[in-house]
């Protein structure tokens, strides 16, 4: 391993949404860690220089709902922990937390290890697992939840499916609020979406599929808030979808509750007309939905109802998305182009500025998964040196055959998007750039950073 630089991020805009730094200026690294940030220029002649100007200093980004299938004992996926981890650092994620509906399920602190163990090997992004709610996700036995948290997990879901089960879900929010984690769930009632493929309404019909009802979302999200009402376990919507999703999480944190919610890029820029003449590739669970859906969610992303914004990165197999709709897997990738399409939606269309779209991909997902007590999701003298650099008006088109990831199932593909992670550090290393055409970066830095 090359000896670490230290490095000095000269003269870009630093935005720290936790503590709501926004100004020019210069942050220097040392050791791995934060030694410096200031608004005046810093002297350092040992460091090495990575021009800033025009950029974006920001904490590490970080996403709290990816699949990178690892471990995978059936053989049918081929990404792993080491391109899942590459294909973060490449979009300007530090930090991802990995869903449990692995071969097997995350649901023994034996798996968490592996995983840790795994990410180590690769040390590109911090990869953290979120362990299962059931065992094998069956919805039937409570998974060991304390030797889970105390293992490492840093939340708890059932993720690729919802606890369906009542009686099963008051159980495993009282675990939760126990051991002061959160509840990640997919909310999805099964008894509503056998055989859907897409989103209920003229289209599906046409195009001879079943259609998946956005009653399936809500009231399950509706009756997990009753039961946690007397329990305050803190809950987490996963990939909300549909308008009334959103008013029943907003009315549960008028309420009092502890209840948030995430969006997902492909819910705040497409709608189920995107599944037209059966593009598989914009098959996603939950669906598509319609154009005042996404009016509903970008309204709860500005009034604070949603706080998260997550991928929900699928990689498949293209085989398996080469065929009939309703048989193809449903997912996307999307961690290499989140970041250009999350501007798109909330910035360009006004309703947030970079400040506070930052603030969902940095301090407020490290707060709901408790890596902020890591010093995650921030920039701060002495924390951890994990930055994104970010050209906020570079051109690029989306192109799957560049991706890091070994999906290529991306609806996005040819779409000309604007900004994007130039650097990615990670423990004060430079875990990947395209810095070559944009800043003027010592050589040396890259080499001693790789």
């Amino acid at each position: 391993m090359p000896t670490m630089a230290d490095l000095l991020l000269q003269g870009g805009r630093i935005i720290d949404p936790a503590s709501g730094r926004d100004h020019a200026g210069d942050v220097l690294i040392r050791h791995g860690r934060i030694a410096e940030i200031s608004k005046s220029s810093i002297t350092a002649d040992e460091a090495e220089v990575i021009a800033c100007e025009g950029c974006i200093v920001a904490p590490g980004l970080m996403d709290i709902h990816v699949h990178f299938r690892d471990p995978d004992e059936s053989g049918h996926h081929d990404e792993t922990i080491a391109t899942g981890a590459a294909a973060a650092v490449a979009g300007g994620f530090t930090s991802v937390c990995c869903m449990p509906n692995t071969t097997p399920s995350i649901d023994q602190a034996t798996v968490v290890h592996a995983i840790a163990q795994r990410a180590a090997v690769t040390d590109l992004a911090r990869v953290f697992a979120v362990g299962c709610g059931t065992i094998g996700r069956k919805g039937e036995q409570a998974a060991p939840i304390f030797d889970l948290i105390e293992a490492g997990v840093v939340a708890i879901s059932d993720d690729g499916d919802g606890i369906a089960d009542a009686a099963m879900m008051r159980t495993i929010l009282g675990l939760v609020a126990a051991t002061d984690s959160v509840f990640m769930q997919h909310c999805q009632d099964p008894t509503l979406t056998r055989g859907a493929s897409m989103n209920a309404g003229p289209l599906a019909a046409r195009l001879g599929l079943r259609g998946w009802p956005r009653e399936a979302e809500v009231l399950m999200i509706q009756r997990d808030v009753m039961i946690n009402r007397a329990i305050g376990a803190r809950y987490h919507a996963q990939h909300v979808s549909v308008a009334e999703s959103v008013e029943a999480i907003r009315a549960a944190r008028a309420d009092g509750q502890p209840v948030t919610g995430e969006a997902a890029p492909h819910h705040l820029l497409l709608t189920e007309a995107a599944c037209d003449q059966w593009n598989t590739l914009a098959k996603v669970n939950p669906p598509l939905r319609t154009q005042a859906d996404i009016n509903a969610l970008k309204e709860g992303i500005a009034d604070g109802t949603i706080t998260v914004l997550a991928t929900d990165h699928a990689p498949h197999p293209m085989q398996t998305k080469h065929t009939d709709f309703a048989s193809a897997a449903f997912g996307m990738v999307g961690l290499e182009c989140a970041l250009p399409l999350y501007k798109e939606a909330l910035i360009d269309d006004g309703v947030l500025d970079w400040p506070g779209m930052l603030a969902m991909m940095t301090c407020k997902p490290a707060a709901l998964v408790n890596l902020h007590h890591l010093g995650l999701g921030r920039l701060e003298a002495g924390g951890p040196a994990d930055v994104t650099i970010i050209d906020p008006e570079v051109v690029w088109t989306v192109d799957p055959d560049q991706f890091r990831s070994t999906g290529r199932n991306c609806p996005f593909a040819g779409r000309q998007v604007s900004s994007r992670a130039i650097a990615t550090i990670v423990a004060g290393r430079i875990r990947d750039h395209q810095l070559a055409d944009r800043c003027e970066t010592a050589v040396e830095a890259i080499a001693g950073g790789m």
